[in-house]
């Protein structure tokens, strides 16, 4: 890890007038490489060697009264600047955070929290087309985070349009997914001191702009629901041995008849600390997909009264994932099979798909 602590500095402000900067805290900078070497089954894989780098610059200081504050600027892989956030620690009544991350706050930090010992089912090399359950998380959000009572926190985030977009420096995101508005996050976390038993529940809603569904305007039926999802999930830790379970759901309120409008996924996990250095995990995930009512030519006799919001046969689509993972110091070996069938969220496309990954991994 390597330390850069911020100097002071002056500026002269005209001719007169000077403004001083005092040492306010340090920058630390963490980086990682990762390296894979992967083996696609039901696709073609062509050349299977891959490669991740990535910093993470994290500063911290502290205010009068012993209150503090941090920011956090991720680079991911190739990305000019991936996720940053701003957050004020204090003393008393939770943190306070600005966070423009993919799925950082409310309930987009629990979309896959089990158990494993290096990835989730998901992502392991196998495209799947899955749905997550974000809330706010993917826009430039707003939250709090209560402090610990009996190991219990909550946490509330808000959006004030909830588009999906994360914004620059005087920036807006405009007309982007202008059918959403406002979205707002709620989280309740409990769980012993020891790690030993985790809970954790939270349910998002989104503003929806009112609109109509259906091809014809005496089938024609106002929207009066908002986007909502859901998720809750919980783990024991017994000694070596790690096991939970979740799921989650999502409701869009779609306005286009023959497209999705609701998603649900579930995953559990059990992994095993063999020694300070080796884990092994089985893991498993389950993915749904529901549209509303297709249109066909007998909807052209369908009555004013009738829903054309009435569900689909759900498609799904599901996975499995055997990992491994050994610690030499900064160095991490790591091992993932994975098999996933229907991935195309398909009614009758049951073409499995397979992945076998050799990584390594290297912190700094």
């Amino acid at each position: 890890m390597n330390k850069i602590t911020k100097i002071g500095l002056s500026a002269l402000c005209g001719s007169l007038a000077s403004v001083s900067v005092v040492n306010a805290g340090s920058l630390d900078v963490t980086g990682t490489a990762d390296l894979t070497w992967s083996s696609l089954g039901g696709q073609v894989t062509g050349n299977p060697i891959g490669m991740n780098t990535g910093l993470s610059f994290t500063g911290n200081g502290e205010l009068d009264g012993g209150q503090t504050f941090s920011v956090l600027m991720a680079h991911t892989d190739k990305a000019t600047w991936s996720s940053s956030n701003i957050t004020l620690n204090t003393n008393s009544a939770g943190s306070f955070k600005l966070s423009s991350a993919e799925g950082g706050q409310g309930i987009g930090g629990y979309d896959d929290n089990m158990p494993r010992a290096w990835e989730e089912v998901w992502d392991t090399g196998i495209t799947t087309n899955a749905n997550f359950q974000k809330g706010v998380g993917s826009s430039t959000n707003l939250s709090w985070t209560s402090p610990k009572v009996v190991g219990t926190k909550v946490q509330i985030a808000w959006a004030p349009d909830n588009d999906g977009v994360q914004n620059a420096n005087k920036g807006v995101s405009g007309a982007a997914n202008n059918k959403y508005a406002a979205g707002w996050d709620i989280v309740l976390e409990t769980g012993t001191a020891n790690g030993g038993i985790n809970l954790f529940i939270g349910a998002s809603e989104t503003e929806v702009a009112s609109g109509t569904v259906g091809l014809l305007s005496e089938a024609k039926k106002p929207v009066t629901g908002d986007h909502e999802e859901g998720v809750v999930g919980l783990s024991f830790k017994l000694g070596p041995v790690a096991i939970g379970g979740q799921v989650s759901a999502e409701r869009l309120q779609t306005q286009t008849a023959n497209t999705a409008n609701y998603y649900a996924n579930s995953s559990w996990g059990i992994a095993f600390n063999v020694s300070d250095d080796l884990s092994v995990s089985y893991s498993e995930a389950a993915h749904v997909q529901s549209k509303t009512k297709k249109q066909s030519q007998q909807d052209l006799e369908v009555t004013a009264g009738e829903n054309i919001n009435e569900y689909n046969p759900k498609s799904w689509m599901k996975g499995d994932s055997i990992q491994v993972a050994y610690t030499i110091g900064g160095i991490g070996l790591k091992y993932a099979q994975t098999d996933y069938d229907n991935t195309a969220y398909g009614f009758d496309t049951k073409t499995p798909r397979s992945s076998r990954i050799v990584g390594i991994s290297l912190a700094f």
